[in-house]
C-alpha cells in the first residue's frame, strides 16, 4: 500500500463535518454582523427623522405665530383655560397662565377675556399672582373679564375666579371651598410601639416641627394655626373685594364648605348659569372664540424627549476637545 494513501478516518484526512460546521458558523457570523449594521442604520435613520420632524413642527409653530402677529385679529372672545392643579410647574401655573393672559389682553381683536376654569385648587401663592395680574391687565386694557366654571372651581381656583367681573357656572358645578389647609401625618405612637427611635438633629428648636416622626408641641401647633388663619383672612378679603355687595354672607360661607352651581348663584358666589359658548354669544357678543392657553405642543414634547440625550452628547463632545490656554 502506498505511503501517500490516507485512510478516510485518519486524523489528517479532511473532515466534511468540520468543514460544514465552519461554513455554517461563518455564515451565521456574517448574517449577525449584517443584521447589526442594518439595525444601527435604522436607528440612525429614525433619530434623524424624529429630529427633522421636531424642526419642522417648530418652524411651523413659529411661522404660524408670525402670521398671527402680523396684524390685528378679527373681533373674538379670548379664552385662557385654568385646569387641573394650580401649582408651580403645572399647566395651571402662574407663569403659563400670566403669559397667556397678557397675549389675550394685548390682542386688539379680543373683546373680552374668559377664564375657563375646571380646577380643585392648589397653591394660594400661584392663585394670588394670577388674581393680581388679571386685575392689573383688566384695568390697563379696559377689557371685561368673565369666569366660566365647568366641573369645579374650588379653593385657589375660586381665588382666581373672583378677579373676574362676572362668574358663570353650570347648575351642577362645584364652587367655593373658601379655606386653607396644611396636612400631614404623625407616626410617633406607632414608632414607640415598634421600638423605633427617630434621630433628628436640628439647629433651631422648631426646625423640625413638621417632621411626621417627631411630636408636635402646643406652641408649634399654635404657630401653624396662626399662619393658616392669616392666609385664610387674605382669601376672604380677596373674595369680598371681588364679589362686593353681590355676596350674601352666611356663617358657613368661609368655613371651607363648597356648593353646587345653583347654590353658588343664590349665595352670590356666582352671577348666573352659562357655559363658554353662552358667554361668548350672549354676554361678550363675539361668537368667535380663540384659545390663548399655553399647551405643550408636539415639538416641545419631542424636544424634552431628545434634549437630555443631545445635551449629554454635546457635553461628551466638548470634553473630548483639546483645551486651549
Amino acid at each position: 500500500m502506498s505511503d501517500n494513501h490516507q485512510l478516510p478516518n485518519s486524523p489528517s484526512a479532511p473532515s466534511h463535518k468540520v468543514v460544514w460546521e465552519r461554513d455554517t458558523l461563518e455564515r451565521l457570523a456574517f448574517a449577525t454582523l449584517a443584521e447589526q449594521r442594518a439595525s444601527r442604520r435604522w436607528r440612525i435613520f429614525f433619530r434623524f427623522a424624529w429630529l427633522a420632524l421636531a424642526a419642522a413642527l417648530a418652524w411651523t409653530g413659529l411661522h404660524r405665530a408670525g402670521v398671527g402677529s402680523s396684524g390685528p385679529s378679527q373681533p373674538h372672545t379670548a379664552v385662557v383655560a385654568i385646569k387641573g392643579e394650580i401649582a408651580d410647574g403645572a399647566d395651571a401655573s402662574a407663569e403659563w397662565t400670566v403669559n397667556a393672559l397678557r397675549a389675550a389682553f394685548e390682542d386688539e381683536g379680543s373683546q373680552a377675556v374668559v377664564l375657563l376654569i375646571n380646577s380643585p385648587g392648589g397653591s394660594p401663592v400661584q392663585a394670588g399672582i394670577i388674581n393680581d395680574e388679571v386685575r392689573r391687565l383688566k384695568a390697563k386694557h379696559e377689557k371685561p373679564v368673565y369666569a366660566v366654571v365647568e366641573e369645579s372651581c374650588a379653593s385657589a381656583a375660586y381665588y382666581i375666579a373672583v378677579a373676574a367681573d362676572e362668574i358663570y357656572v353650570d347648575k351642577a358645578s362645584i364652587v367655593g371651598s373658601i379655606g386653607v389647609l396644611m396636612d400631614g401625618f404623625g407616626f410617633t405612637g406607632l414608632m414607640d410601639k415598634l421600638g423605633v427611635e427617630r434621630r433628628l438633629m436640628t439647629a433651631g428648636v422648631n426646625k423640625g416641627f413638621l417632621d411626621p416622626f417627631s411630636p408636635q408641641t402646643k406652641a408649634q401647633r399654635t404657630h401653624a394655626q396662626t399662619l393658616l388663619d392669616q392666609i385664610h383672612a387674605q382669601f376672604i378679603q380677596v373674595v369680598r373685594e371681588g364679589r362686593g355687595k353681590r355676596l350674601k354672607e352666611t356663617p358657613e360661607l368661609f368655613t371651607g364648605l363648597f356648593w353646587s352651581g345653583q347654590q353658588a348663584v343664590d349665595l352670590g358666589l356666582a352671577d348666573g348659569l352659562g357655559n363658554l359658548d353662552y358667554v361668548a354669544r350672549e354676554i361678550v357678543k363675539a361668537e368667535d372664540i380663540i384659545d390663548y392657553t399655553r399647551h405643550d405642543n408636539v415639538a416641545e414634547r419631542i424636544a424634552k424627549r431628545f434634549g437630555a440625550a443631545i445635551g449629554e452628547g454635546a457635553v461628551h463632545a466638548l470634553q473630548r476637545q483639546p483645551a486651549v490656554r
